[in-house]
């Protein structure tokens, strides 16, 4: 792991290593409650909820397992558990069972919650242009890509569907 300067593991943090942490956490934050309000105003669908259904939207045969889409969403188990049941109640989900696992099971997207997928992702990609992307140039858009993809392999953890 590279960093422009090392401090002891177990020290505190440099100004700059805070900064850049600090920086991350909190844009991070104003960017989803900026577009969650986004979507709940235009949509009335939460932020939550769109990136359920753009990950489901985005599997093989638009289902996937819970526990992969656990993996791929910012909530936890039950809390995605929760969240699943609800958008099932509404129509927008419904839970397949797992033919080789009896005890996993799928999300998988209805014909309504595609439409409402439909409905909504104009307006939070304008929104994401609008409020993120807008700010960089093409070049620095490269570069910030480039250093998620490095830090995303050291915060992996656990293959969450193992045991399930």
């Amino acid at each position: 792991m590279a960093t422009a300067a090392r401090t002891a593991q177990d020290g505190p943090l440099t100004d700059l290593e805070l900064g850049a942490w600090r920086g991350l956490l909190r844009v991070h934050a104003r960017l989803v409650k900026a577009l969650d309000a986004n979507l709940e105003a235009a949509h009335g669908l939460p932020l939550s909820q769109y990136d359920v259904l753009v990950q489901v939207a985005g599997a093989p045969g638009e289902r996937m397992r819970m526990c992969e889409l656990a993996d791929g969403v910012l909530l936890s188990r039950s809390g995605l558990t929760r969240l699943v049941d609800r958008m099932a109640k509404d129509g927008l989900l419904s839970r397949c069972a797992c033919e080789d696992d009896a005890r996993g099971s799928f999300a998988c997207l209805t014909p309504a919650g595609k439409a409402r997928l439909d409905e909504a992702r104009s307006t939070h990609l304008a929104a994401v242009r609008e409020l993120f992307l807008s700010e960089f140039t093409e070049d620095e858009l490269t570069c910030l890509a480039g250093l998620w993809e490095r830090v995303l392999p050291s915060c992996a953890g656990l293959d969450v569907c193992a045991g399930d």
